[in-house]
């Protein structure tokens, strides 16, 4: 993919994104709501956003998502003010989502090699952003923007400047994210978020999970795509809605089906209950992983949750191009997902 300014449609129960480009923000100053003096969290400031019975929490260290409310009920398998995010909950993958294999990559005719910070697997992983302090740049009651620059460093010689959008509306939180080319050199770009949803039970295992992959990404044991397979027929389809059972997943998929909107969902429900969590990608996102956990180092946290990743691009895709953006100096891609309490009922 060439770098351009790309615009999706709106997010459902929203007014629209802050202004997508980088910089400070035309509206009126507001200071953020930081909270309560919490001293020194591990996750850095917390900037709170609120509309009507929901409540999300959006942190300092990593620019992600700690915890979302709505209605007294949780949204979010987070964690706690006083604990340092685990198993990236919340946090924003970029400048590249999940594993590039070896740490290495060619661009421009130069190769790159990144400290591997998966080194069980040598890969390097989730990107560069996860423990860096982001700056507010906009906070207003129901709405936050949080901004970082990548500098060039070893093995990344880009300057890629980053804005995150989080906005609550009357369906929900969407979340847009901005990636602008700050330098004098094509910059490669994809971006992912890392969300555990869940909707009520105490594991997932009981509950209907309906997501929207066709083709599912066939991995060698380091986590790296070797091709895809269709889904039909087979225990990795839930494009019509199935209970998730013992299914482990770790799985991620392309050729996403969407709706009339071009909106692409996850939706996990509890039918006993009727509580259900859904999350919604725009068509930026034509990847997305899901996981349940079970290899997550601590069992308290095994199948608790659904890892829910939209992402931009493939996994590895740093060395495959695979959905891969080159953003041109001065270019940005602007991608939108969200969260939401009433996800839409499946077509007869």
């Amino acid at each position: 993919m060439t770098g351009m300014d790309v615009s999706p449609p709106r997010a459902p129960g929203t007014s629209g994104p802050a202004d997508p480009d980088i910089g400070p923000d035309a509206g009126p100053d507001i200071r953020p709501d930081i909270g309560p003096d919490i001293g020194r969290a591990p996750s850095g400031t917390q900037v709170e956003l609120r509309y009507g019975s929901q409540s999300v929490t959006v942190v300092e260290v990593g620019g992600g998502l700690r915890c979302y409310t709505a209605g007294g009920r949780a949204l979010l398998d987070g964690y706690q003010v006083g604990e340092r995010c685990t198993d990236a909950r919340g946090q924003i993958l970029a400048p590249w989502p999940n594993r590039l294999r070896d740490g290495s990559y060619a661009a421009g005719g130069q190769h790159y090699q990144l400290p591997l910070t998966e080194p069980a697997r040598r890969n390097a992983i989730h990107g560069l952003v996860r423990w860096a302090r982001w700056s507010v740049a906009e906070q207003r009651e129901d709405r936050a923007a949080l901004t970082y620059s990548i500098p060039p460093q070893s093995g990344w010689p880009f300057t890629l400047d980053l804005r995150v959008d989080y906005e609550l509306g009357p369906a929900g939180l969407a979340v847009t994210t901005t990636g602008r080319n700050a330098g004098p050199q094509p910059c490669p770009y994809g971006v992912g978020s890392h969300p555990y949803i869940i909707a009520g039970a105490m594991t997932i295992d009981g509950l209907r999970l309906r997501a929207p992959g066709a083709r599912r990404l066939l991995t060698d044991d380091r986590g790296i795509p070797a091709g895809d397979d269709p889904v039909t027929g087979t225990e990795y389809d839930f494009r019509a809605g199935v209970t998730i059972g013992s299914a482990a997943l770790d799985t991620g998929y392309r050729d996403l089906e969407r709706d009339e909107d071009g909106l692409a969902w996850v939706v996990l429900a509890d039918d006993s209950s009727g509580e259900a969590t859904g999350v919604w990608l725009d068509q930026s996102y034509p990847f997305l992983m899901l996981f349940t956990g079970d290899s997550l180092p601590d069992p308290a946290r095994r199948r608790r949750a659904l890892g829910v990743e939209p992402m931009t691009c493939a996994p590895n895709a740093l060395q495959t191009e695979d959905g891969l953006a080159i953003l041109q100096p001065g270019d940005s891609l602007v991608s939108r997902w969200g969260i939401t309490p009433t996800p839409p009922r499946p077509r007869a």
